[in-house]
């Protein structure tokens, strides 16, 4: 089932000389339950793609429907509340609340949008990111690798249509961005959860279904890198 669809999406930047062409009529979708890596050099266009198809910039041109959704006729106010409840984003800096701790960070996204949490769906959250040890850590008790499994929680908890990570392994080392991405691979597979994730390192994409290189706006499918 198709989850997600762009349509000749452009991004332009200043205008004259000064004109840069972000993104460059781009399409493509995504089927519910896909994880998609997408590649490419610094300033290809990767993270601009990942703000459009999240909401969080307005494209130039082009469509982005999500879930049957038009994203872009959405007013301001419906966009903000119909990405909040289903949108997930992973970045590469944790952005954890650091008075909180483990569980209070995971379920933070639920009490935002006004909703009890359920204590077996966090029960089960908490066994998934092999964090139920740590439930009552703040931030700064936690590695690198255990703030991001708290920053990936926190982006399934809500169940979202689909989880945009914005280099999520950026700031791990090698064991523990593997330990990222056997995660995200787990909840795709385990959920059936739809996830777009941008990467510089073309290694950690051996996980994925298909593959899209962006280069100079332009983006390219290379379809699926499994054997």
């Amino acid at each position: 089932m198709e989850l997600l669809r762009v349509e000749n999406l452009c991004k332009n930047y200043g205008s004259g000389d000064a004109l840069v062409k972000a993104l460059q009529n781009v399409s493509f979708s995504l089927e519910k339950g896909e994880f998609a890596a997408v590649v490419g050099e610094s300033g290809s266009g990767k993270s601009t793609l990942l703000n459009c198809i999240g909401g969080l910039d307005n494209p130039t041109s082009g469509k982005v429907y999500l879930d049957g959704e038009d994203l872009f006729a959405l007013g301001e106010p419906k966009r903000t509340i119909f990405r909040r409840r289903h949108i997930g984003f992973i970045f590469q800096s944790f952005h954890l609340i650091s008075e909180l701790n483990v569980e209070q960070n995971l379920i933070f996204p639920l009490l935002l949008d006004h909703r009890k949490p359920e204590p077996s769906q966090v029960e089960e959250l908490l066994e998934l990111l092999g964090l139920k040890d740590r439930r009552r850590h703040l931030p700064s008790q936690l590695s690198g690798g255990q703030q991001q499994r708290v920053a990936i929680g926190r982006a399934l908890i809500m169940r979202p249509a689909i989880i945009l990570a914005d280099e999520p392994t950026g700031n791990l080392d090698s064991k523990n961005s593997q330990d990222v991405i056997d995660l995200l691979t787990c909840a795709s597979r385990q959920y059936q959860q739809t996830i777009l994730m941008i990467t510089h390192n073309i290694h950690l994409t051996s996980s994925a279904d298909r593959i899209l290189r962006v280069s100079d706006g332009v983006v390219t499918d290379l379809g699926g890198m499994q054997p």
